[in-house]
């Protein structure tokens, strides 16, 4: 449950940290507003350790570059185009950027962009209200105008606006949404699920690489199954990896054997429980959580229902691996993350654990 007394003091001490205090302090020289804005607001609040700074501000990108300058060892402005400037402070990298009034034409993800007045308009047009918070760092006061607060105490996912306007603009957000509900162990807002399932198609517009780099994300948390559901349950999984919800196969009466899909998802938690206890404190391993997840996708393709009520899955591993290959290929997956995990769907029925004195399949 969150503590907003403890979230309090937890915001105090992210304005008082080096690198925001000295910010503030050229900023509010210049006469110019500066706010902590999104995730580390969230994470605050939320007691969670934060790793990044995030700033927004009414000046534009030709002044934020030189109001860093004379505090910051090295500055880039690769994304000036679109009002952000980075830079490196007391070793630390932030990012600035002007407010935001960005429109999208619905055909690419790309907006057109418009600077903003003000810091209310540029936290309505984010994600989710949860990251749609920001921190004034001067008068150290909580701006939320869509009620992240209250959805940060329900545990909810929700749009700043009517979701079919946000994942309209941005079909990208429809995947964050499973991701952060993963991250942060959150519901989404059933109206929300229901514009994903009606808009689901839209994720054509997005790029493989950033659909690929949002399931990377999803795989990463320590718990991606509640993030797969959500994809699963609003038709999404089918628009980019469609073997997933492939695996809810039907069982007649005549006919039985174990959920696919629920064991597949039973796998995946397995194989990351397996990573906690022989690898802790490592980076999670996304080719071994990929290979859980997709370990039996050619069971679909290979089912044999046979006389007496028997089921087969007769060579199940080569054909599902052949088609996690293809579908990583298609996701612009590297090379090497391609062929490993498409071996260890094909090796998965092989037995290990001799030296150990047991014998069983990797994943049954």
């Amino acid at each position: 449950m969150l503590n907003m007394a403890d979230g309090v003091a937890r915001l105090g001490e992210l304005a008082e940290h080096p690198v925001v205090a000295t910010l503030a302090r050229v900023f509010a020289d210049a006469g110019r507003d500066l706010a902590i804005v999104g995730g580390p607001v969230r994470d605050a609040l939320l007691g969670r350790t934060t790793h990044d700074f995030d700033f927004t501000t009414d000046a534009r990108p030709d002044e934020i570059l030189a109001l860093v300058k004379p505090v910051s060892s090295v500055q880039w402005d690769v994304g000036r185009a679109f009002g952000t400037i980075g830079a490196k402070v007391q070793g630390e990298q932030v990012e600035i950027t002007t407010y935001r009034a960005d429109s999208y034409d619905g055909v690419t993800r790309k907006p057109t962009v418009e600077f903003g007045d003000t810091l209310e308009a540029d936290l309505t047009r984010r994600d989710f209200t949860v990251n749609a918070m920001a921190l004034r760092v001067t008068a150290r006061t909580l701006v939320d105008p869509t009620g992240g607060v209250e959805d940060l105490l329900a545990q909810l996912l929700r749009t700043p606006i009517d979701p079919a306007v946000s994942f309209g603009d941005d079909p990208l957000r429809m995947l964050r949404a499973a991701r952060f509900a993963s991250q942060l162990e959150f519901t989404v807002d059933p109206e929300t699920l229901d514009a994903i399932a009606e808009l689901r198609g839209t994720l054509e517009i997005v790029s493989p690489e950033r659909v690929q780099a949002e399931l990377v994300r999803l795989l990463q948390t320590d718990d991606p199954v509640r993030g797969i559901r959500v994809l699963v349950e609003t038709g999404l999984m089918e628009e980019f990896l469609p073997e997933i919800p492939a695996l809810r196969l039907e069982v007649d009466e005549h006919h039985h054997h174990k959920d696919v899909y629920e064991h597949s998802l039973t796998v995946l938690r397995q194989a990351i429980e397996l990573e906690h206890q022989r690898h802790p404190g490592d980076a999670p391993d996304v080719p071994l959580r990929l290979a859980a997840l997709l370990h039996d996708i050619g069971k679909p393709a290979t089912r044999r229902l046979e006389p007496g009520g028997g089921v087969t899955f007769h060579h199940h591993d080569i054909k599902g691996a052949r088609m996690a290959r293809k579908r990583l290929q298609a996701l612009r997956f590297d090379a090497a993350t391609t062929t490993v995990v498409s071996r260890l769907v094909e090796l998965h029925l092989r037995f290990f654990g001799y030296a150990e004195g047991a014998s069983t399949a990797i994943w049954p």
